[in-house]
């Protein structure tokens, strides 16, 4: 019999205690690795649908990989000069929108309209005062080519927001894509589903301290009665680049017309801005309804401005359900916008920005079910233009100018609804895979007085204005700070991959086109340049 001394034994039992721990450690590690990956419910195997034929077999993922790197070896780069150029810009359309949307369109394997454009790069969407910027310091950005402060558009870093002196300032003034292809001889138009007046439509044409500026009685609260400054809407009228636009479309009639002359209006200086419009030229054509837009002849008419809400327009689902309905859909929109561009006697191509403003609306109102929805429209507008328009001279460039605090979280099934709820393995109760980091629905689902959350099923009722869950409760949700989607097809279009400055997107713009004051596409083709 062997005799171990005492510290034999403690150091017998040290050791044997070592390695209880270790392998109840091991155990602790191993549930919780398995609790990460839970599997919520079983999985009928025998009554599983595929989504597509042959997704169970290892050939179906093989073929389809050696498939893509056929496609993306064949694939031939277009160095044509781009003699038009189309920008369409999802306002608040992250990674996660575009996920959730594929599968509200259609399912999970599907691409939206711009997915399935050749190249893809990421910007970068900080300003210069913020982490998280807006839409307005945004549409500087990838409008001008310059990153400005927070709320501020068309203008640098010099003014920040609320700044009336810095914003009289023009050497602070910074100009669009839109100026610098209206001088190179091209035409220039916009359009979108919110305000004319809005945060992203202003980058095209105005230079403000403040984003809310958008007239008269707006600018006078902050900079006085004798400012000598003009608001957005009558830089849109009045304003260098906004006088030149050949298309004006969008809502915001309220902004143009004074609150003694329009039951609905907001300017404060007696005028009319619409009728000033039309008394300019009488080729300038203006509609109010998805009829006239569409019997409109564009062969008659050398301008044409539709405002058709006098706010923001109505979300798509709203204006689909509702009978007396009259405002066009953005891909209505983009059809008669390209359509009068094409047939301009100049000549010379276009510059034409068109967004799908209300994704970012839904988003802010953690309303999910219309945001998606605006995101589809937005893909159809998007496939549309690029069947009315060649790949040969045309470059179309899709982006957002931020995301959002949304998140797409496990574990659905495939094939599964995407408002469809998954059960917590913690409370038991159902979760909604779609929620927000913060936003005004927190108490909606979160019971304060129980310390508890509420049974989401009983929020939801499948209808467009659901609100989906927020953990963080502020008055509306906030964007996100994450880079952002470029998607580019036509010539040029290889310049947009890589991760880069927000800013950096309209000067690759302008050097496929062939206008601005950098670089040139013709230049370096025509062996002027090569720097």
């Amino acid at each position: 019999m062997i005799r171990l001394s005492g510290k034999q034994l403690l150091a017998y039992g040290l050791l044997l205690l070592f390695f209880q721990r270790s392998f109840c450690d091991s155990l602790q590690d191993m549930e919780k690795e398995r609790l990460m990956h839970p599997k919520f419910k079983d999985v009928d195997t025998t009554k599983r649908v595929l989504q597509r034929p042959g997704e169970d077999t290892h050939e179906f993922w093989l073929n389809q990989g050696k498939d893509f790197v056929r496609q993306q070896k064949n694939r031939q780069l277009n160095n044509n000069i781009a003699k038009n150029i189309i920008m369409f810009m999802g306002d608040g359309m992250g990674v996660a929108t575009q996920v959730a949307a594929r599968n509200y369109i259609e399912a999970e394997h599907t691409k939206l309209a711009f997915e399935e454009f050749p190249y893809l790069g990421l910007s970068k969407t900080y300003c210069v005062d913020k982490i998280v910027s807006d839409s307005a310091t945004t549409a500087t950005a990838y409008l001008c080519g310059v990153k400005g402060n927070y709320g501020t558009i068309g203008v640098n870093g010099h003014v920040l927001r609320d700044d009336c002196v810095g914003m009289n300032n023009t050497d602070y003034h910074v100009s669009s894509i839109a100026k610098w292809a209206l001088d190179a001889g091209k035409s220039a138009g916009l359009v979108t589903t919110t305000r004319v007046s809005h945060a992203s439509p202003a980058g095209v044409y105005a230079h403000t301290a403040n984003r809310n500026w958008e007239t008269d009685a707006d600018i006078n609260k902050y900079c006085g009665q004798d400012h000598g400054l003009q608001d957005i809407t009558l830089q849109l009228m009045q304003g260098n680049v906004g006088s030149q636009l050949k298309v004006i479309m969008g809502g915001g009639k309220s902004f143009f017309l004074d609150e003694k002359l329009y039951e609905n209006g907001y300017r404060t200086d007696g005028r009319n801005l619409i009728e000033e419009y039309l008394q300019q030229s009488p080729g300038n054509a203006f509609v109010e309804t998805r009829e006239e837009l569409e019997n409109l002849d564009v062969t008659k008419w050398q301008r044409l401005m539709g405002i058709f809400h006098d706010n923001h327009l109505d979300y798509h689902l709203d204006a689909a359900a509702d009978p007396l309905n009259t405002q066009p859909t953005l891909e209505q929109m983009t059809a008669k916008a390209i359509e009068f561009m094409q047939q301009q006697k100049e000549d010379k191509g276009y510059f034409l920005f068109i967004e799908g403003g209300k994704i970012d609306f839904g988003h802010h109102d953690t309303k999910a079910r219309l945001a998606l929805d605006e995101t589809k429209e937005f893909s159809q507008a998007i496939a549309l233009a690029r069947a009315m328009t060649s790949e040969e001279d045309t470059l179309i460039v899709v982006t957002s100018d931020h995301s959002h605090t949304f998140s797409v979280a496990g574990y659905q099934d495939r094939g599964s609804d995407i408002f469809s709820l998954s059960t917590s393995d913690e409370d038991g109760l159902p979760y909604s895979p779609l929620s927000y980091a913060n936003g005004r629905s927190y108490s909606k689902y979160f019971d304060a007085n129980k310390s508890e959350r509420v049974d989401p099923s009983l929020v939801l009722q499948n209808e467009a204005h659901d609100i989906f869950p927020a953990t963080v409760p502020l008055y509306a949700e906030t964007h996100g700070g994450e880079d952002v989607g470029v998607f580019s097809s036509g010539p040029w279009a290889h310049l947009f991959t890589g991760v880069y400055e927000q800013n950096a997107i309209p000067h690759m713009m302008a050097y496929a086109a062939c206008f601005g004051d950098g670089l040139k596409a013709c230049d370096v083709l025509s062996g002027q340049s090569r720097n």
